[in-house]
């Protein structure tokens, strides 16, 4: 059908379309209050499973991850909440957030009754916040709404949206693991619509995410002082080769699709400047062709050795990290509708994080079978710092089987400044020169810290068992929607 108004996202909402939109959530189906998916350690839950054809359209996610220090006065069975919102100054309770918990919790996609996940990646990154550092930001696709109080907190809470478009044919399925070892609470909304036809399948490309790390990125100086811009590190880089070691944020061979950006994240460990790193990405017929080094050397400075290279320069060639970033004279603190800063330097623990985002959604960078996208770490990959990025494009379904890979949780914690309560040496006042009282409250302390835990864990495997029951459901209550609307068609 002809659109009238055009295709723009401004225009969508006043042309008629045939689908029916619905929504998968954590609601309380027992009519009460207790509206979170809990998830225990080590076990995973489905948050949606849908039947299509369909596209979500809307993700909603607030979560959080406790780590309980003392006895609070309220026991968790008696209190309806899925945490303690109190100061721990009050004693009323002793608990904080995980510092790390956005990094050991993973979201997984599943399309169309594909065995591997199109979509894999540490919770709080796939929704662009980096580091498990709290912080607001909007753009397009994604925003974060994080409490004033917990801005830049690592572990801080924060409420998620994307709104990316997620099509589908015949299923579409979304799951969290929880790799901590602490017990994970997930609110959620899922947005869907569905359609009477399925998409073509000759134009449907699937979303993807995947998430990856270097820490630290293999830079070439083996003295980490040298600094940034210095005349010491201007050498060429004219093959961006794994040789030169650059920084890959996307690698897909096999399909077709279209990479629509990502979110990058940066601990620097010089103090100066994280960036000068060119983007350098190539795409289809850039592997196919050969550049012979002998001509390159005549050509710059490069040393050719006669050997053949992809194709030199690629389709894109960058001329900075900032500039990739659509941003200018380093990074600057602003969050536009496709590029922006989400965690600046200068306003960062230690001036040493970075979290910036660059979406290509008006300008897609295309491919029809192969495409490589990545980043110096420093002119010419001087610099070892910490590097993680989360890559998001669409592409056909990898007919092969090999799935997309994650690091293990061990190696996905951030580098951060201690913010965990630490113990003081240990008093120099032996258990002997205590007053019975003093023991009493000693004594006293640790049987409530006990019969806390032992509350709140029952507290939370109830939570978790009803959790498992509400996601079958939501199974069903998908079905039953799905039903009713093709039933109302064929009257």
């Amino acid at each position: 059908m002809t659109s009238i108004l055009g295709s723009g996202l401004m225009a969508a909402a006043a042309q008629h379309k045939v689908c029916r939109t619905a929504r998968v959530s954590s609601w309380d189906q027992s009519g009460l209050n207790e509206d979170a998916f809990v998830v225990l350690p080590g076990q995973s839950i489905t948050l949606a499973d849908i039947e299509g054809p369909g596209t979500i359209t809307h993700l909603w996610f607030v979560q959080t991850c406790r780590k309980i220090l003392g006895p609070g006065l309220i026991p968790y069975s008696k209190s309806g909440v899925a945490m303690m919102e109190v100061h721990n100054a009050l004693g009323l309770n002793y608990e904080i957030s995980d510092p790390d918990y956005y990094r050991k919790v993973l979201i997984k996609m599943y399309w169309d009754n594909s065995e591997t996940p199109s979509v894999i990646a540490p919770i709080g990154d796939f929704f662009c916040l980096g580091h498990s550092m709290a912080a607001n930001f909007q753009s397009l696709p994604f925003t974060v709404s994080v409490k004033p109080s917990e801005e830049r907190a690592f572990g801080g809470s924060a409420a998620f949206n994307c709104y990316l478009p997620m099509p589908f044919n015949s299923r579409a399925r979304i799951e969290i693991e929880n790799q901590n070892d602490e017990a994970y609470i997930q609110y959620f909304y899922i947005d869907y619509e569905l359609y009477p036809e399925p998409h073509p399948t000759d134009k449907l490309l699937y979303f993807h995410a995947s998430w990856n790390r270097s820490n630290p990125t293999p830079g070439w100086t083996t003295d980490p002082s040298v600094q940034t811009n210095s005349l010491e590190t201007q050498i060429p880089n004219l093959d961006g080769a794994d040789t030169t070691r650059n920084y890959t944020i996307l690698e897909v061979d096999g399909a077709a699709g279209s990479y629509i950006g990502c979110n990058h994240s940066v601990t620097h460990f010089q103090g100066t400047w994280w960036g000068e790193g060119d983007d350098m990405i190539w795409v289809d017929d850039d592997f196919d062709a050969t550049t012979d080094t002998a001509t390159l050397s005549k050509l710059s400075k490069f040393q050719g050795s006669g050997r053949k290279l992809n194709a030199w320069p690629p389709s894109f060639h960058g001329t900075g990290g900032e500039d990739y970033f659509s941003q200018g004279w380093g990074m600057q603190k602003n969050a536009y509708p496709f590029c922006g800063t989400i965690i600046h330097e200068e306003d960062s623990p230690n001036k040493a994080y970075q979290v910036s985002y660059r979406w290509h959604l008006p300008d897609p960078v295309r491919f029809e079978n192969k495409i490589k996208v990545t980043l110096e770490h420093g002119h010419a990959n001087h610099l070892s710092d910490d590097w993680s990025t989360t890559a998001y494009w669409y592409q056909t379904l990898n007919k092969s089987g090999k799935g997309l890979t994650i690091l293990p949780v061990d190696q996905r914690i951030p580098r951060k400044t201690e913010i965990t309560p630490k113990a003081p040496e240990k008093s120099t006042v032996s258990e002997g020169q205590l007053s019975e009282l003093q023991r009493k409250m000693l004594k006293q302390r640790q049987d409530r810290f006990d019969e806390f835990v032992a509350d709140r864990n029952s507290w939370l495997e109830r939570r978790a068992k009803d959790s498992k029951i509400r996601a079958e459901n939501n199974v069903q209550i998908a079905k039953d929607i799905r039903s009713r609307w093709l039933a109302s068609r064929s009257k």
